[in-house]
């Protein structure tokens, strides 16, 4: 969602004591200001839900210049493979200073570090304040400072301040926090801060029953198939924090602008089963230089400054100068060169341990993922590893850019232009994908 946001002008002011937001989100850019949510007028008089520079969570709200509300939470919150549940409560008339505002996230209750501002007793704050303050979910109000990732299910409740349980629940069995995604409220009131959006794909439009409808202020709603009940692999921005590689698209664009070949993997591994991805050279002038995408062992030590995907023990590439190489820079077989906006796909057999690419949908090699242990056409790869799907990129020959499809249906904000079949029912891909391979995603890998 970054550089995007909704928002919803001159609204009708709410109830200032009491509260709650509730949204599902999955992070991608970390270490930056990130606002969640805002009633803002300006710098002075605000309310709002942030990730801070640290990236913690902060509520605050501010009159006047002076703070009337300030808490941060004693946690980070640095995992981009995962959506998390915050939900924010807040009633100025609770006879406890420290109960006037409870945020939780994936329904355990948040400690507050320093010394936190607390609302004094019935103060009507900042938020519903409605008329010149518009509520903007996505960035600060004042144009600055975008939420980098995604978002789902936003609740926004005026008047109540509700437990996390009315939007999630622990499962018995795992003991994770899982969504509700019918969630049984009564809403009060008539002012413009009741609503629910994002429930289904990228409608805007308020799900609650209230008509309170927002609108795209800015960029551009993308659906994604990645969802709080079935979360995608993404590529991993922790493995290159401090290198010049930049990541966008919710993880799925990686860019890099440097000079030693820089490996960006998946967040999900496997090492069993059949699994299947696409990768599109966006930009770069792949032919100049071997860009490559493929797979690599788990156990791969990514501090070496130059990370060659077929360079590690047990990594398999295909290069964009028409090599398939397995580790330690041997040639497995010659393959189609390939350039700008060309989509390579990988698919990877666990169970026979067999690899296979294509180019545009024509598998090199005259590749047979269905082949099984004959493996037709296949790169053989070492059996009772775990592997990551990853590209590896360099800024020789013009900056590369390659975009994962892990199963959304785009290749950065471009939709697939033909979506292939895929008997799975889990993800969508430019190309059909094979007989008995699926998506890498939690649904996937219970399969």
């Amino acid at each position: 969602m970054a550089q995007t946001y909704l928002t919803k002008t001159s609204p009708t002011a709410g109830n200032r004591t009491k509260g709650t937001i509730s949204v599902w989100i999955k992070r991608s850019g970390l270490g930056a200001n990130q606002w969640i949510y805002t009633d803002y007028y300006s710098s002075d008089n605000y309310a709002g839900i942030r990730f801070g520079s640290n990236d913690t969570l902060g509520v605050y709200s501010v009159g006047g210049g002076s703070a009337q509300m300030n808490v941060n939470t004693n946690r980070v919150f640095r995992d981009t493979s995962a959506w998390y549940n915050l939900c924010v409560a807040w009633d100025t008339t609770d006879g406890t200073a420290a109960d006037r505002i409870k945020v939780y996230v994936n329904g355990e209750r948040e400690t507050f570090s320093g010394s936190p501002t607390y609302p004094t007793s019935s103060q009507d704050i900042m938020f519903s304040i409605g008329g010149s303050y518009p509520i903007v979910i996505g960035r600060r109000g004042d144009n600055a400072e975008y939420f980098n990732g995604s978002m789902s299910h936003f609740h926004r409740v005026d008047n109540q301040a509700l437990a996390p349980t009315v939007f999630g629940s622990t499962d018995s069995t795992t003991g994770e926090w899982q969504i509700n995604t019918s969630p049984s409220i009564t809403y009060t009131g008539s002012s413009d801060y009741n609503f629910f959006i994002l429930k289904d794909g990228n409608s805007v439009t308020d799900q609650s029953g209230q008509s309170n409808n927002l609108t795209v202020g800015y960029g551009t709603l993308t659906k994604t198939e990645d969802n709080p009940s079935n979360v995608f692999a993404t590529l991993n921005p922790l493995v290159n924090i401090g290198t010049t590689t930049t990541y966008s698209q919710g993880n799925n664009t990686a860019s890099t602008s440097d000079a030693n070949y820089k490996v960006s993997p998946s967040t999900l591994a496997v090492s069993s089963g059949k699994w299947y991805m696409e990768f599109k050279a966006v930009s770069g002038s792949f032919g100049s230089i071997d860009a490559a995408v493929g797979i690599l062992q788990t156990d791969t030590n990514f501090s070496t400054s130059s990370q060659n995907l077929n360079a590690y023990p047990n990594g398999y590439s295909y290069g964009s100068l028409g090599k398939v190489k397995q580790y330690n820079n041997s040639d497995v077989y010659t393959a189609s060169t390939y350039a700008d906006g060309d989509i390579i796909g990988i698919a990877l057999d666990m169970d026979n341990n067999k690899l296979y690419f294509h180019k545009n949908g024509t598998y090199q090699n005259s590749g047979v993922p269905t082949s099984g242990s004959t493996g037709t056409g296949a790169v053989s790869i070492t059996s009772g590893k775990e592997y990551y799907f990853g590209c590896s990129t360099i800024t020789a020959g013009g900056t590369k850019v390659f975009s994962a499809n892990f199963g959304n249906g785009y290749f950065g904000t471009t939709a697939v232009s033909s979506a292939g079949t895929n008997a799975s029912g889990i993800g969508i891909f430019e190309y059909d994908v094979p007989t008995g391979y699926t998506a890498l995603s939690t649904k996937g890998l219970n399969l």
